[in-house]
């Protein structure tokens, strides 16, 4: 079997990793306010630890041109966690760098997220407002640069 001919991710899986790439590029202190949200309502989940946040390397990898062969770029450190409910759901944390309560409230907010009876409303009040802010930064950062943009006209010589 080809690695081509695997069956995709289920919607619920892809739904998943969406929130959970959220939450690893989310700012620390934005998650800090919105568990102080979720808190407040009595959402937050109940846990156990699975696995303590832990910091290590991991191999980064890049392809030549972005098509090309694979190769090693060098290693990234890594913080991860996993947290247990008592209903038996897991939650997961993996973010870049050594912030291990960032990797901590990660876990909490996935475990909390794969409750159904509030998953729809924390994607609303949790995820989307995370989605909005890094759209926001990634677009202030476009118009700074569009603002320095230097036009450079080449003259041809006969």
């Amino acid at each position: 079997m080809k690695p081509n001919d695997l069956p995709g991710p289920s919607q619920e899986h892809a739904v998943r990793q969406h929130w959970l790439s959220e939450l690893a590029m989310a700012p620390p202190g934005m998650l800090e306010q919105l568990l102080g949200q979720i808190d407040a309502t009595g959402r937050k989940p109940v846990t156990s630890w699975l696995r303590k946040p832990q910091t290590g390397l991991t191999m980064v990898r890049a392809r030549a041109g972005g098509t090309g062969a694979q190769f090693n770029l060098g290693e990234a450190s890594v913080t991860r966690c996993a947290l247990q409910d008592g209903a038996g759901r897991v939650g997961i944390g993996y973010v870049r760098g050594g912030d291990v309560r960032h990797a901590e409230l990660v876990a909490l907010f996935d475990l909390a997220l794969q409750d159904s009876t509030h998953q729809a409303e924390l994607l609303t009040t949790v995820i989307a407002p995370l989605v909005a802010a890094r759209v926001d930064v990634r677009d202030k950062a476009s118009r700074q640069a569009a603002a320095t943009r230097v036009a450079f006209y080449t003259l041809a010589r006969e």
